[in-house]
C-alpha cells in the first residue's frame, strides 16, 4: 500500500503558495501558470489556508467583489484537511471523498512538504490495480 510520501517523491518539490493578504487575482494568475486548481495560504512557514478555483468562483466571482481588491485570505479555506506522509493512499482517498476535497497539504513536524491532489491519489490507485492485475495473470499463467 504507497503512502504519501512515495506519491510525493514523483512529483516535483514545489509548492506553490500565496501570502494571506495577496490579492486573489495573483493567485489565480498563479494557478493558471502552473495549471493547478488550487494555492496554498502560507504566513511565512505557516499554513494559514488553501485557496481554490472552487473558492474563487463561489466568493468572488457570484459575490461581485474585486479580484484586484481582495485579499486571498477574505476567501481561502481557513480550516485545511492536511496529511502527513507516512499517511497511505486509500485513507487520503476516503478523506478527499468524505470531504469532498481535491487538495491535501502535506505537513510533517508543522512544516508543508508537498500537496497531493485527487489526480495524485487516483494514479496511484490505478497503478496499484494494474500491478495487482499483472501479478494475477502472471500467476495464473504459471
Amino acid at each position: 500500500m504507497r503512502t504519501v510520501r512515495q506519491l510525493l517523491a514523483d512529483k516535483p518539490a514545489e509548492i506553490f503558495a500565496v501570502a494571506p493578504e495577496a490579492p486573489v487575482v495573483e493567485a489565480i494568475r498563479l494557478m493558471a501558470e502552473k495549471s493547478i486548481g488550487a494555492v496554498l495560504v502560507l504566513r511565512g512557514d505557516e499554513l494559514a489556508g488553501i485557496l481554490s478555483e472552487r473558492d474563487y468562483a463561489r466568493k468572488v466571482v457570484l459575490q461581485g467583489r474585486s479580484s484586484a481588491d481582495t485579499p486571498a485570505s477574505a476567501i481561502m479555506t481557513a480550516k485545511v484537511v492536511t496529511v502527513e506522509p507516512g499517511t497511505s493512499v486509500p485513507a487520503c482517498m476516503q478523506l478527499v471523498t468524505e470531504r469532498r476535497i481535491r487538495h491535501l497539504p502535506v505537513v510533517e513536524d508543522g512544516r508543508v512538504v508537498g500537496v497531493i491532489s485527487i489526480g495524485d491519489l487516483v494514479k496511484a490507485v490505478i497503478a496499484d490495480q494494474q500491478l495487482e492485475l499483472e501479478q494475477l495473470q502472471r500467476y495464473i499463467a504459471s
